[in-house]
Order: C-alpha cells, then sequence, then structure tokens
C-alpha cells in the first residue's frame, strides 16, 4: 500500500444570498478564488488535495415554499456551476465537495433536494441529497421520502485520496447517517454545514465540535467540517459562527477557525494510510467492527414517521410530536403534509 497524506482545506464563505439564478455566479466565483488560495497556500508544505465548502455556498432557502425555490433558485446538476468546479479540479489535480445548492430533478417533479456533489478532475463522483432535512425549517423533501426512490442514499467515492462519504449539517445530528456512511466504506467523512448561532463552536453549547469529534471517534475516521461564516446581515435570521475544522480519527482537532462570521480557510493534514493501518490493527476502540446490530430492535422495523403501537408510551408521544412537526411543515410548504 503507498502512503497517502495530503492537506485537505474546509473554506467557510460569508457572502449574500443569491435571489435569482444568475446571482450565484458571483458566489461560484469566489468559491473558485478561494480554491486557488488554498492550493497556492499550501504549495510550499503538504499539497492540497481535498478542498470543501459549506451548506448553501452557492443558495440558500431564501423563498418560504418549495414552489418558489423551484421558481427562482434551483438548478439542474450538473449545470455551469458543478462544470466550473470541475474545469477547477482538473486544473490543480484537487477534488472539490461543491457548496450546496437548490436541485430539481425531472424524476421528481415538485420537489427540491438540498444537495452538495464530490467533483473531482473525472466530474461528478456522486451527488449527496440531504436526507435529514431540518424540520420545520427546511421545505427541502428528504430523497428517503419519496416512493420508489431508488438511488443510494449515502454513497461513497473510491477516490486516489481515499474513500470519501458526504453528508449535509443536520444530517449530523443522527449518528446512524455517519455509520452507513462509514458501513460504505468512507474514511474520510465531509460535513458541507450552515450551523447556526447558538449550537456553534463556542461555549456552553458548543454542539459543532462535540457532534464532529464524537462522530470522528465513532467511526475511527477523518472529519473535514466545513460551516457557514455568514453575517447576520447576510443570512438572516440567524448568525452563523464558523468554526470550520479538521478531526483526526481519534477525535482530535487538528485544526479550526476562530469562532465568528467571516470567510477563513483552514487546512489540516489527511493520512490515509494511518487510518487503514488503525482499523486494520486495533482491537480496542473499534466501535464499527465490534457493533452488535441485532441487540437494538429499533431498528428491525420502519420507523419513520413512527407510528404508535400497543399503547408504547414513548411511541404514542414520538406520534403526536411527528403530527406537531408536519402542521409546522404545512405552515412553510402552504401544501398538505403526505
Amino acid at each position: 500500500m503507498g502512503h497517502i497524506r495530503y492537506s485537505v482545506a474546509a473554506c467557510q464563505t460569508d457572502m449574500p444570498n443569491p435571489i435569482d439564478r444568475r446571482a450565484m455566479r458571483a458566489n461560484t466565483d469566489r468559491m473558485l478564488s478561494m480554491v486557488d488560495s488554498a492550493v497556492a497556500g499550501a504549495a510550499p508544505f503538504l499539497p492540497l488535495r481535498l478542498v470543501v465548502f459549506p451548506e448553501f455556498a452557492h443558495s440558500a432557502p431564501v423563498f418560504p415554499t418549495a414552489e418558489e425555490l423551484i421558481e427562482k433558485l434551483a438548478v439542474k446538476i450538473p449545470n455551469e456551476h458543478t462544470e466550473r468546479l470541475a474545469q477547477k479540479a482538473r486544473e490543480h489535480d484537487i477534488y472539490i465537495q461543491s457548496g450546496s445548492m437548490l436541485e430539481v430533478d425531472p424524476k421528481w417533479p415538485g420537489h427540491v433536494f438540498n444537495t452538495t456533489c464530490l467533483i473531482g478532475p473525472e466530474g461528478i463522483l456522486y451527488k449527496y441529497r440531504k436526507v435529514n432535512t431540518w424540520i420545520p425549517y427546511e421545505v427541502h423533501t428528504s430523497p428517503h421520502d419519496l416512493e420508489g426512490y431508488d438511488e443510494p442514499l449515502f454513497p461513497v467515492a473510491d477516490t486516489p485520496i481515499g474513500r470519501i462519504g458526504c453528508a449535509i449539517c443536520y444530517d449530523w445530528l443522527f449518528p446512524e447517517a455517519m455509520r452507513q456512511l462509514t458501513a460504505n466504506g468512507a474514511e474520510v467523512l465531509l460535513r458541507v454545514s450552515a450551523y447556526m448561532d447558538p449550537w456553534g463552536a463556542t461555549e456552553p453549547m458548543d454542539w459543532w465540535t462535540v457532534i464532529n469529534r464524537a462522530r470522528a471517534i465513532e467511526n475511527a475516521a477523518y472529519v473535514v467540517a466545513a460551516n457557514q461564516g455568514a453575517s447576520l446581515r447576510h443570512y438572516p435570521p440567524y448568525s452563523w459562527p464558523g468554526g470550520s475544522q479538521v478531526v483526526d480519527f481519534d477525535g482530535r482537532l487538528l485544526a479550526q477557525a476562530s469562532p465568528g462570521p467571516g470567510e477563513r480557510i483552514v487546512v489540516a493534514p489527511i493520512d490515509i494510510s494511518a487510518v487503514r493501518h488503525e482499523r486494520g490493527t486495533r482491537r480496542g476502540h473499534h466501535m464499527t467492527a465490534q457493533l452488535r446490530t441485532e441487540a437494538y430492535p429499533v431498528y428491525q422495523r420502519h420507523q419513520y414517521p413512527p407510528k404508535a403501537e400497543g399503547g408504547n408510551e414513548n411511541m404514542i408521544s414520538y406520534e403526536r410530536n411527528n403530527r406537531l412537526i408536519d402542521q409546522a411543515k404545512q405552515q412553510f410548504t402552504g401544501t398538505d403534509s403526505k
């Protein structure tokens, strides 16, 4: 096995919200410039091979209904933005996890997805659509909820710089999502996020760092987490604390941006040979190898949306809350929940 070691850059952005498709070009312009800066900055040291951008870097859900997003902002993939990133990836021989964009797909009319792509010199390697949308704020569709959806929910790309998988923001509050990416072979887990205060990178909450480190430890994987650094005036009604960071497979913080809004480029080393060695030799703290799946019957049946069965108080509570969530979703979409 050849030694695979390189630098990764988590690039957090602070740009105005596009309000139409034409305005997205300026965001992509800035992202391409940041790629050039990251590559140039790392060149005298450990060369850069992977760049990660945050959620909504290309466009954010600035309209309250899916219908308006589809009309004004959503795009098909591939598109001019993914092609420009592919050109940049070929120029520098790197891989780029795009910022997320609002996606429409003729196969699923009337739905809008929150989507990010891993793009390399060869083009788009995978397209990830957010599975756990942030209810009730987001009006995107989870692909999980579409009857007949037959594409992989958690794709992993096998690349010359390691096996890479990605999930978006709120997905990371569900340890099952990262466990599935790891089961699919991921060695580097990418977090494309717009994680707002007060759950950001500062105490007393500090969910951002806690979750990133926990997922790295649970899965013996690197975590590269790019967070929005948008100021309040750019992405109201929340403020965005940045804090982009890189975590190694033992939960060590290798690098992180200072908390607070603003552009940052955080660079740290990734050693794929090391994580493969650890996974192949360690017996202690090897949770994926020691996972007793049959011990958890909660996952042996369909759970979403949860239904009350046999007077189980926990399930009744889940169902009651699910009805409230559906009601909240209706306020945002203006449609009946399915």
